[in-house]
């Protein structure tokens, strides 16, 4: 048996498999209660993370349960400011948090050697290839530029991210120096993952969506298309999914500028608009993570409806964000069995 029968990789390189493969944004996660098991052992989630015996348990329990074509890597984008001494802690009630960062900070950011800090991570990596069922794709990933910078500049998540639009605009210099060392600590990163045992790699822009035209050219095209531009200069042939929430229309030209393989989509693209992009290459997603939570006809209809849509063409099937706390275990089960044919 070789990478080969693993049907994602197969979508990647532009093939239409039926039914699709799927998994799932955020599937190993709190709606399982064999996560909140084991992330009750760990004490902070950033021990979880960087807990290669409890992050490959992680990763592997929603494999157990449903048998995805993927598991992506347990881990979190902000592990790479975690790695440039940004102070990172995730505080229960308020999310991650950071020391916030100006211009004399980036100025004086050393950035040393991340990847011996993420070496932990790079050992899950190599765990899970071992681990997994053969068939079964390992994704690695990281954090956008973009996003990761928004939090760095913050120091927490904001509704619109204005405090990290406002530095852009104030400080243009400084902002794309933090971006462009983003990108290339993020590209090593992930050539790392797939040096690990990665098959593939997914790079979220969680938010894309707040940008104008100009504003996504500068902050998430052109650092995206630099990371890109780096994994497959040292690695050849690695595969790369692009998901920059909320993007929209500005997701037209997209996968041409940055180079993906595979472009992911969120719940608010209309299935006409994917229809085009499917044109063009793979595309993943796009299921509303709330259809899940309500269950029923509701999830049914809005699976059917993607798979009439996009099943005749190069297609991962995902959820259009990451599947929330509130999910019912049970509804992913009938999620699973709907796609695959067995509903």
């Amino acid at each position: 048996m070789s990478a080969s029968d693993r049907k994602i990789l197969d979508v990647l390189n532009g093939k239409t498999v039926s039914p699709p493969p799927i998994w799932l944004m955020r599937q190993a996660g709190r709606y399982l209660p064999e996560y909140r098991e084991t992330r009750a052992k760990a004490g902070s989630f950033l021990d979880l993370c960087y807990t290669p015996d409890l992050a490959v348990e992680v990763t592997l329990q929603p494999i157990r349960r449903y048998g995805f074509d993927a598991a992506i890597l347990f881990s979190d984008i902000l592990v790479i400011p975690d790695a440039l001494n940004r102070n990172v802690r995730f505080t229960e009630g308020h999310g991650p948090q950071m020391d916030p960062i100006d211009v004399d900070g980036i100025e004086a950011l050393e950035v040393g050697d991340p990847l011996t800090h993420l070496a932990p991570v790079l050992e899950t990596v190599r765990r899970l290839r071992a681990e997994l069922p053969h068939e079964t794709t390992l994704l690695g990933f990281c954090g956008a530029p973009w996003t990761v910078a928004t939090y760095m500049i913050a120091g927490h998540g904001t509704p619109d991210q204005a405090p990290a639009r406002l530095f852009a605009y104030r400080h243009p210099k400084a902002f794309e120096k933090l971006l462009d060392l983003l990108a290339d600590i993020s590209a090593s990163y992930l050539v790392a993952q797939i040096d690990a045992g990665a098959d593939a790699v997914q790079i979220f822009d969680s938010w894309a969506g707040v940008l104008g035209e100009e504003e996504f050219e500068r902050f998430c095209v052109r650092p995206v298309a630099r990371m890109i531009r780096s994994v497959r200069a040292q690695r050849p042939g690695a595969k790369v999914i692009a998901f920059a929430k909320g993007a929209g229309l500005l997701l037209k030209d997209y996968r041409r500028k940055t180079g993906a393989d595979a472009i992911g989509l969120d719940w608010t693209i209309p299935l006409s608009f994917a229809v085009e992009l499917q044109k063009e290459g793979a595309i993943q997603g796009n299921l509303d993570p709330m259809r899940v939570v309500a269950g029923g006809s509701a999830m049914e209809e809005g699976i059917d409806a993607i798979l009439h849509a996009l099943g005749n063409g190069p297609l991962i099937f995902n959820l259009g964000h990451g599947i929330t706390p509130q999910a019912d275990p049970a509804n992913v089960t009938r999620l699973v069995d709907r796609v695959r044919g067995k509903r």
